[in-house]
């Protein structure tokens, strides 16, 4: 009887913790997150162009202001806590997203795929990623409502992620097709060249993939990869699945623009993935404490809260880009220095 009273206090707690969102605004959200990706399809990739770092900038502030301007809407209509986890789990998504842009310029460069058509590659497997990425938060914030355990899975995992991020920092990333791009290539015959934006030709009578399809397959793939580390990420910050799914929207919707501006920029973060291996221990070990806080193992003042997360995470991102920046100007220089010794010598 105890358990059962303890039981139904802690899922009690836990409802809470979440924003009291009704269908429409989740009818509303979707619409208006559609709209967004209908006015990109329409204006950027009505006709294909390789994408300018100036609109490529433009497009990158459009959205970082759709997201304040979403947190702002949740501050106002909702409450401040929640806007803070809101925040503070799409600044987490969004460096995340950063360190996989490395890996999409890999899969890019390996598909040859022509500049004109990258931004509706990513655009599209983006797009997938989204989808899979609800299954994902709908999937995880039922297992969580109603097992506090899962914290503790959750929380190991990232720990255990952060720590091969870091053993992994120096080796040098190869794209290798995943068993869902072999699949694909073994069972549909696939062209040998691209033919404009099409997936789909039609050969002789017979209908061929193009390396066009094959491309998104292997982006919308690798983000579901990713997906597996950035989702218990989020929900370290936040339970509520509302803002899990609109923080995540609105990382990935920047993410291809950021891909077009960042360009060769991303060799340049150099101690990124420490910084983002440190912010992912930080929420597993504040996954876990939040899991012994649920059984009443630990203190109240021991668990983490939303202005200490938003706080670290920042900070961490700021160093970490100050420092690599400094590491790459650096180098530059004894790069400049060594040219220049060879010459004279």
């Amino acid at each position: 009887m105890g358990a059962d009273v303890t039981l139904l206090a802690q899922q009690a707690q836990r409802a809470v913790d979440r924003l009291d969102v009704a269908w429409w605004v989740w009818v509303a959200t979707l619409g208006g997150l559609a709209l967004l990706l209908l006015l990109d399809l329409v204006i950027v990739d009505r006709k294909p162009h390789t994408v300018t770092t100036g609109e490529a900038a433009k497009w990158v502030t459009f959205y970082i202001a759709c997201a304040i301007v979403f947190g702002i809407g949740v501050w106002v209509f909702g409450d401040p806590h929640f806007a803070i986890q809101y925040f503070t789990g799409y600044i987490t998504e969004y460096s995340l997203s950063i360190d996989n842009l490395f890996i999409f310029m890999v899969i890019m460069s390996s598909f040859a795929v022509p500049s004109i058509h990258q931004h509706r590659v990513l655009l599209i497997g983006i797009l997938l990623a989204l989808v899979m990425r609800g299954v994902f938060i709908a999937v995880g914030a039922a297992l969580i409502a109603k097992f506090v355990w899962i914290f503790f899975i959750f929380g190991a995992f990232l720990i255990w992620t952060a720590i091969s991020m870091v053993r992994k920092k120096d080796e040098d990333e190869e794209y290798e097709e995943n068993a869902v791009v072999r699949w694909v290539r073994k069972v549909f015959p696939v062209t040998e060249e691209y033919h404009g934006h099409k997936s789909v030709v039609k050969i002789d009578g017979k209908k061929f993939l193009t390396p066009m399809f094959v491309v998104i397959v292997a982006i919308g793939s690798a983000d579901l990869l990713f997906a597996v580390d950035s989702i218990p990420a989020i929900f370290g910050i936040t339970q509520d699945p509302f803002l899990v799914f609109t923080a995540n929207a609105f990382a990935l919707m920047g993410l291809r623009q950021l891909y077009f501006l960042l360009g060769g920029l991303v060799d340049k973060l150099i101690y990124l993935s420490v910084g983002l291996a440190v912010i992912l221990g930080f929420i597993g070990i504040k996954l876990i404490l939040h899991a012994f806080h649920e059984y009443h193992l630990v203190p109240e003042w021991l668990e983490i809260n939303n202005w200490m997360s938003l706080g670290f995470i920042v900070v961490v991102l700021l160093i970490t880009t100050w420092a690599s920046l400094a590491k790459a100007r650096k180098n530059g220089e004894e790069g400049a220095e060594q040219e220049q010794a060879e010459k004279r010598a």
